[in-house]
């Protein structure tokens, strides 16, 4: 058989439903094996945006999404969603195409070191440069791309050796290895200064979002009833509906959930990973005992000095923390008085009644209008924060941020997987007009896949977020306004409906329209961003804290 049929056949082996992104002339071979596979390719109309889909598919499956590109350029262009996915923890499989290593007719005509390129986005980066090896370097990648912390791998597939012929011979799968379990004396010394804490608090990051550390998590709080807050991307590990939700660590200090925080005499992180930073500063000498539970050891810097650790499997030493504690016997009413507090300044305050609508209103009726096991896929942008802050999700994919790379463009591909993986549940992606434009072509890929999307651009005429922090530096407005195309005329042009929002009463009907309806929706919604001094600005800088 062709060299290309094997690496079809070994993804196959591996599961593989998907594979997205652009081919090339040096992918032919492999594009003609996919032809006739049960993968189904997925074009897209551009590779950064098929990078964003296949780390959105292994985000919510733990199996590793697979992207296609060409050499040259169209390796550059999978660069930056391989630093989302690695920076995370999304385990995704990059195979990009290459001039032939034997007879190079064509010089260096589109020919960079993409080996050397790669290196530093992902885990694990590799030339097949032999047919017979291929079996061995797909299932290499794919376990590299899955044990923890997951993300990316890179084959490249020179095209002489694509169309070489080779036996067919493929590798076993070898079943999921999780990482060790925390040792017992550490887990004895974590439940007794757990035991002896006053006011106990849990921090959740993004390392706990793996679906049965989601529920040994929740098992845990709902036993001890010891309070909670998250991280951006910890958001829904535990249903925000619960009594002890404390709120969501938006900003890196100050905010109200900030209250709590540092009140409580010891915070046990679960799961929290430094490429988000810290919500709090956890030096030794903090005055409080800072516990760091994860699958790795910590990683020590300025900001994150944990004072303890339970290193090894989360799921395991939260279980059998859960054991050592039991139920628990704090007396939480000044964290239920943080709790009234953000309940009163936050989630009631929501301006519905202005336009261009603000961020509160803006965040309400989404909530209010997305079923409980819908997703939101959230671009970058100053909306983020308030959607971080003010929208409860209720299950682990409830919405999916980025606080990791943190970067413009991906949220509509990442609307476009989840819609692929989840095809009975509503998806938004919410989007401001910056990082829409980014890959706003993706709107043709989404019609031409018949999928039901809706699509919510938060308007400001700016990289809103860049301008905010220039105003509340002192500087002058300068470089950051933007013009944009009439984006109901722009979707329709793709074959989308488009709507735009042109008072804050019509709202909720018209976004229940587009969720309800059927096909590609694009909603544009003015936004008065002048309600940014609640997050930012002096406002809640300068407030009082709430103390014990």
């Amino acid at each position: 058989m062709k060299a290309s049929d094997l690496l079809v056949k070994a993804l196959e082996n591996e599961g593989v439903e998907y594979i997205f992104g652009i081919p090339g002339e040096e992918n032919l071979d492999v594009l003609e094996s996919l032809r006739k596979s049960s993968i189904e390719l997925i074009v897209t109309r551009h590779e950064q945006a098929a990078g964003f889909m296949a780390a959105t598919f292994g985000r919510l499956t733990g199996k590793p999404g697979v992207c296609i590109s060409t050499l040259g350029p169209g390796a550059t262009n999978l660069l930056t969603s391989a630093a989302y996915a690695q920076l995370g923890a999304m385990p995704m499989i990059m195979i990009t195409g290459q001039k032939p290593v034997i007879n190079r007719k064509q010089a260096a005509f589109q020919v960079l070191d993409v080996i050397d390129m790669m290196k530093p986005v992902t885990k694990h980066t590799r030339q097949i440069f032999s047919a017979s090896t291929i079996p061995y370097r797909v299932r290499e990648a794919f376990r590299i791309a899955t044990h923890e912390p997951p993300g990316v791998t890179h084959l490249e597939l020179p095209e002489d050796i694509a169309e070489q012929d080779v036996k067919e011979r493929l590798v076993t799968r070898e079943p999921y290895h999780s990482v060790g379990h925390a040792v017992e004396g550490d887990l004895e010394r974590v439940a007794d200064l757990l035991k002896n804490a006053k006011l106990p608090l849990i921090m959740i990051g993004a390392n706990a979002k793996r679906q049965t550390n989601c529920e040994a998590i929740a098992a845990f709080i709902e036993r001890t009833k010891i309070p909670f807050f998250c991280t951006q991307m910890g958001k829904g590990v535990v249903d925000e509906r619960s009594e002890q939700y404390l709120g969501t660590a938006a900003l890196s200090d100050n905010d109200y959930v900030h209250d709590a925080i540092k009140a409580a005499d010891l915070v046990l992180n679960i799961g929290h990973d430094i490429v988000e930073k810290p919500p709090f500063y956890t030096q030794p000498d903090v005055g409080k005992d800072v516990i760091h539970v994860n699958y790795h050891p910590a990683k020590i810097v300025e900001v994150y000095q944990p004072k303890y650790e339970l290193v090894g499997n989360i799921e395991n030493s939260v279980k059998r923390l859960a054991d050592k504690i039991g139920s628990g016997h704090w007396d939480f009413n000044f964290f239920k008085k943080v709790k009234t507090q953000q309940e009163e300044l936050i989630y009631k305050d929501k301006q519905e009644d202005r336009y261009p609508i603000t961020p509160q209103h803006l965040v309400n009726t989404v909530r209010k209008v997305m079923p409980d096991d819908s997703i939101l896929a959230l671009d970058n942008g100053m909306y983020k924060v308030w959607f971080a802050r003010n929208y409860k999700s209720y299950h682990p994919s409830g919405i999916l941020l980025d606080n990791a790379l943190a970067s413009m463009g991906a949220g509509l591909p990442s609307a476009l997987a989840a819609k692929m993986v989840h095809p009975d549940r509503k998806v938004m992606a919410i989007c401001g007009d910056g990082g829409f434009m980014m890959n706003s072509a993706e709107m043709e890929t989404a019609v031409r896949l018949g999928i039901d999307l809706t699509v919510l651009i938060v308007n400001d005429k700016a990289l809103g977020m860049i301008r905010w922090k220039q105003e509340d530096m002192g500087f002058e407005n300068y470089g950051l306004d933007l013009s944009n195309p009439d984006f109901v005329k722009y979707a329709e042009s793709y074959g989308a409906k488009g709507t735009r929002i042109e008072s804050a009463e019509e709202f909720e009907d018209k976004l229940r329209s587009c969720v309800s309806g059927k096909g590609v929706h694009l909603i544009e919604v003015p936004i008065d961003y002048s309600e940014n001094e609640k997050v930012f600005g002096k406002e809640i800088k300068n407030r009082d804290l709430i103390t014990p």
